[in-house]
């Protein structure tokens, strides 16, 4: 069973190229990070897939409705901005309303196990605009959990936090993928995405230039090729690590 299927998608933007021919599925179960470098066309694979930008090729979540799309993933995008001053349960319980209106007692049973799982209990009641930035993040995280799709998608979910909460967070989408939710997440942190993700997907040079379990795919050569820097690469009993040493030039 797939949850995202995309065949040889494309996207140019203002004249230039961005993706060529990406192909991909994610299925149940599935913790998979997308990593590159800065303007490699993460962000812009994810909208694509969601039929949020032009593109061309086949992608399966742009195919449907918009009703229907948002009953199969949540999107949560890079860009962090809350409207509205209102309290941090409402903003997560608008990511009820592809289930509906009338807020029943799922809704509110969706929206409290978001806010645990995001560690927000505390800050139920108040406004969201007057949280701290890494705060507005994890109301925003919760908001998308509250939507309780298939498949979650998120763009550099865990910029801005604080290293505890970042690890906590990539816990949270891990601890959805072994539920049976597809997650996909864009990552700059190599370590999370190797002790985390069940699969790495490379984008760089404007494709996909690997895809796999990261202790197959994030090696010395892959990381010279994609981010042009050695690195300092371990395993511990935490899991492996990452350390850029320097730029290859």
């Amino acid at each position: 069973m797939s949850l995202l299927s995309l065949r040889a998608l494309s996207v140019t933007l203002r004249e230039r190229q961005v993706l060529d021919s990406v192909s991909l599925d994610v299925g149940p179960g599935e913790l998979v990070g997308l990593i590159g470098p800065n303007g490699a066309g993460k962000t812009t694979l994810m909208r694509a897939a969601l039929g949020l930008i032009g593109a061309t090729g086949e992608s399966s979540l742009a195919a449907l409705s918009p009703e229907a799309r948002a009953k199969a993933a949540a999107w949560m995008p890079q860009a962090r901005e809350i409207a509205w001053p209102v309290t941090v349960e409402t903003l997560v319980a608008l990511g009820r309303l592809p289930h509906g209106r009338r807020p029943g007692p799922a809704d509110r049973a969706a929206v409290d196990a978001a806010l645990a799982r995001m560690a927000l209990e505390p800050f139920r009641h108040r406004t969201a605009t007057r949280l701290s930035g890494g705060e507005q993040a994890r109301a925003l995280i919760a908001r998308a959990l509250a939507q309780d799709t298939p498949l979650v998608m998120a763009d550099e979910p865990i910029a801005g936090l604080d290293p505890a909460h970042q690890i906590a967070t990539m816990e949270v989408f891990r601890d959805l993928a072994r539920d049976g939710h597809g997650i996909i997440v864009s990552l700059h942190d190599l370590g999370l995405a190797a002790r985390h993700c069940t699969r790495v997907v490379v984008l760089a040079e404007g494709r996909m230039i690997a895809e796999g379990p990261p202790s197959e795919v994030m090696t010395a050569d892959l990381l010279a090729r994609a981010f042009h820097i050695s690195a300092f690469h371990a395993e511990t009993a935490d899991g492996p690590v990452f350390q850029p040493l320097r730029v290859i030039r």
